[in-house]
């Protein structure tokens, strides 16, 4: 393999330092946690979907108060806010790729568009063989829409996000109008219906697997991909501004707080209403009040590592192994939840969801610290490298050999 072969994003060396500037070969201690923090907190979303995967978690007709309770913490803390803080640090990847590339004087976009067409695939078999909750292929579709506006200014790459993911949302709240009306809880035909489906033998199970990643494929041009693909536009812009390296003002950071919380008690007050036309909005505002808390996120990561690799070490470890950990996370919840111990569906409230959350949190960073003592590169990290680079590692190869 060539010596200036391609590095990969989710596990090799990152950079803060302004574009202007050199790049240097350290690793960015930073991104490191930040990516370790997002992986762990997309498996306390992901899990309600584990089992029953197009429609969650399902509610008794009276909820327990601490279904309540969990539900309004997850509502400020956990609900969609690390997808936005993963799709921001796809975009900061992206934008890094692309420069370090450009430096070493290669043709960057042709790298990382052979990189993008990999996680498509990636992402499709995740979601027909394994999970069809999969993000992977909305990452991949986005990437090539955000790598048309890297080259635009900071404040240029903020308003084109700002467009992007409001007009997303637009989208998605007029798609979420015309959805059914009938009622998903733990006592009703509907969830019987769900459980029966998803629990049965795993050809069924594929089935179900290709009608929702077939119907994810349909809209995604017309809904995610907008929003993720803004939201990695807003990464790029974050990066070129330093917010990695110093993370926000007192009074930006001000500001973010105000709207999380502010965004944040609307969708639960709305989402409490169980009117349904008030709960569609509810979820979208979700993902609105997702980004200011997603900000939060970076800047106490940011403040308390301080691009120091001996500084929340553990999480830097997983952020290393990120995309293997994610196939990992879909591996053990579907077997636990579809094949292994089914009847969890029929008993677990919320507070059972997220105690097994954090149980498997744990187990993810005492993995990941044991695995990086034995191997520098995670398996899926370095397949994906692999497949993405093989051509250029061929070429390179080749023209070596022809000098000789």
């Amino acid at each position: 393999m060539p010596a200036n072969l391609p590095k990969d994003p989710w596990s090799r060396s990152d950079s803060t330092q302004p574009v202007v500037m050199a790049i240097p070969a350290q690793r960015n201690a930073n991104l490191d946690a930040i990516r370790g923090l997002a992986v762990l907190g997309i498996f306390f979303m992901n899990i309600y979907f584990m089992g029953i995967t197009f429609f969650g978690y399902a509610p008794h007709e009276t909820p327990p108060l601490s279904d309540h309770i969990i539900k309004v913490f997850s509502n400020f803390f956990i609900e969609a806010r690390f997808i936005s803080l993963f799709s921001i640090l796809f975009g900061v990847g992206l934008f890094i790729q692309y420069q370090r590339f450009s430096a070493k004087g290669l043709e960057a976009y042709p790298l990382l568009r052979s990189r993008l067409k990999w996680l498509m695939v990636f992402g499709l078999l995740h979601g027909i063989i394994i999970w069809p909750g999969d993000i992977l292929l909305t990452y991949g579709i986005s990437g090539f829409l955000a790598l048309c506006y890297k080259d635009l200014s900071i404040e240029a790459l903020k308003r084109k996000a700002n467009i992007f993911i409001l007009s997303a949302l637009v989208i998605i709240t007029l798609i979420s109008l015309t959805g059914s009306d009938e009622p998903f809880t733990r006592e009703s035909s509907l969830f019987a219906e769900q459980y029966s489906a998803w629990t049965s033998g795993y050809a069924d199970q594929l089935f179900l697997h290709l009608m929702q990643v077939g119907y994810m494929a349909l809209v995604i041009p017309f809904t995610i991909m907008w929003f993720t693909a803004g939201l990695m536009l807003l990464g790029m812009a974050l990066y070129q501004q330093g917010t990695f390296e110093r993370g926000f003002s007192k009074p930006q950071l001000l500001k973010l707080v105000l709207a999380s919380v502010t965004v944040s008690l609307l969708d639960t007050g709305l989402d409490f209403t169980n009117n349904p036309i008030l709960v569609t909005f509810s979820d979208v505002l979700i993902m609105l009040s997702a980004i200011p808390m997603a900000l939060i996120y970076i800047h106490i990561m940011v403040k308390i590592c301080q691009n120091n690799p001996n500084r929340l070490t553990p999480l830097q470890n997983v952020g290393k192994l990120a995309f293997s950990l994610y196939i990992l996370q879909s591996i053990v919840g579907v077997l636990v939840f579809r094949h292994f111990a089914p009847e969890l569906l029929l008993s677990l409230d919320r507070w059972g969801y997220m105690a097994m959350a954090l149980v498997y949190s744990v187990v993810q960073l005492l993995l990941a610290s044991l695995y990086l003592r034995y191997f520098k590169q995670g398996p899926l990290e370095k397949l994906w490298r692999h497949l993405a680079f093989k051509k250029y590692a061929a070429s390179q190869e080749h023209k070596q050999a022809a000098k000789h």
